[in-house]
């Protein structure tokens, strides 16, 4: 499932006249590659990879996952599309309080036609994976920073996504957790053979990864 970006572009319309934050992306990206994605504040990173995962619309240019341009999809489809091929991890875990570590990670499959007792397993083998077998009834508020991040990385990969997309995973992570942290996302996603995008300020994050790019001017381009 090849992911493929052709001069992608998006514009805002401001007070001033329109704003444009990407210019023209091209990317290819493989099953089982990982990239990171460098660049300041405002520089368009965030856009572009809420654009990849369909949180956002383009301007211009397309988007295609194995073939499939998710914006050409009905309603449905499209919905469907963004919750069995991508997963998301974000700087903030996103966790519901009120809910075990477990029921966490099975969010995602509540809506579908998903075998219960196949997801629950599956969900159990992921939170051993990531190291927190022992915490599967434990709510939130009960874990640190880098294991609330890590069920947050788990849920992402419920559906077996074929792109994993990472906005800051380590952002409000101290620094041990932090490395901890990026290199679950390289592992697990190499073992899932899943696309890794991670967009970050860390360059000791980028430099774990096996590429890195940067957002300039609109585009991306070698460092």
């Amino acid at each position: 499932m090849a992911l493929q970006v052709r001069n992608l572009t998006r514009d805002y319309p401001t007070r001033s006249g329109t704003l444009s934050v990407l210019r023209g992306v091209d990317l290819t990206l493989d099953p089982g590659q990982s990239l990171a994605i460098m660049g300041p504040s405002g520089s368009g990173k965030s856009t572009l990879l809420y654009i990849i995962g369909t949180l956002d619309t383009p301007t211009a240019g397309s988007v295609r996952l194995d073939g499939t341009d998710p914006f050409a999809l009905p309603e449905r489809e499209f919905a469907a599309f963004r919750n069995r091929s991508v997963g998301f991890v974000f700087q903030d875990h996103h966790l519901l309080p009120q809910c075990t570590v477990l029921e966490n990670v099975l969010i995602p499959t509540l809506v579908g036609t998903d075998d219960p007792a196949a997801v629950k397993d599956r969900a159990i083998k992921l939170l051993d994976r990531v190291g927190l077998s022992a915490r599967l009834d434990h709510r939130p508020a009960e874990l640190s920073g880098g294991e609330r991040q890590r069920v947050a990385v788990a849920r992402a990969l419920i559906h077996r996504p074929a792109l994993l997309l990472a906005d800051e995973p380590t952002g409000n992570l101290d620094r041990t957790s932090g490395r901890a942290v990026g290199v679950l996302l390289l592992e697990v996603a190499r073992e899932e053979n899943a696309i890794l995008v991670a967009v970050t300020h860390s360059a000791e994050l980028a430099g774990t990864f096996p590429r890195t790019l940067l957002m300039d001017d609109g585009k991306l381009v070698d460092p």
